[in-house]
């Protein structure tokens, strides 16, 4: 099984191959609560880029890790995907799905990393 850290790293590289923005890394280690100890989020800007973010990121954490997602939830209607590496859970929002969530409010007492837009 591959390093944590090396999932979160392949998971920020491939967002970023598909133009993916506002990335944010929350770490939830600290955080006795927490099911999972990293969250990497992000937002496209219509459903077909959401897929295509997803699909990259199984991609990039399949080819640099050799791992898979455990799970992978809402690709039917791509405004919100959930894909689930056990101790990494990647979420792909559409940008009003992820105001409404509000993932990061929810783990504020968590470090959250925020990753520069590359364009």
């Amino acid at each position: 099984m591959s390093s944590t850290p090396s999932v979160v790293d392949a998971a920020i590289r491939g967002i970023q191959e598909k133009k993916g923005k506002k990335i944010e890394v929350v770490n939830l280690q600290k955080v006795n609560t927490s099911v999972t100890n990293y969250l990497v989020i992000c937002q496209g800007s219509n459903p077909s880029q959401i897929s295509a973010l997803s699909d990259e990121v199984w991609e990039q954490v399949r080819k640099e890790t050799g791992e898979k997602p455990l799970s992978v939830d809402g690709m039917r209607n791509a405004e919100w995907v959930a894909m689930d590496y056990g101790d990494v859970v990647v979420h792909i929002f559409m940008p009003e799905q992820r105001d409404y969530y509000d993932l990061v409010h929810l783990w504020a007492d968590a470090e959250v990393r925020e990753i520069a837009d590359l364009d």
